[in-house]
């Protein structure tokens, strides 16, 4: 599939996906800081998985929630 351009804020998180929420946490935190607003949805990119390997220490899941400026 191919998706449209866009500007993203990602964060790679690691390990299991129990706790993904704290990195979502995280983005959207800096999101607020830096006057920015969501532009659409989420994308996750599954870098390493349990495709890959059964060691959850070793995953990494890319978020990139797409972005734009909010006007001051």
């Amino acid at each position: 599939m191919t998706l449209p351009a866009v500007d993203l804020a990602v964060a790679t998180h690691t390990g299991g996906h129990d706790d993904v929420d704290v990195t979502y946490g995280e983005v959207g935190r800096w999101l607020v800081r830096n006057a920015l607003a969501v532009a659409g949805p989420v994308r996750e990119t599954y870098l390493v998985g349990p495709v890959d390997t059964d060691d959850v220490s070793a995953w990494r899941t890319e978020i990139g929630w797409p972005v734009f400026r909010v006007a001051p």
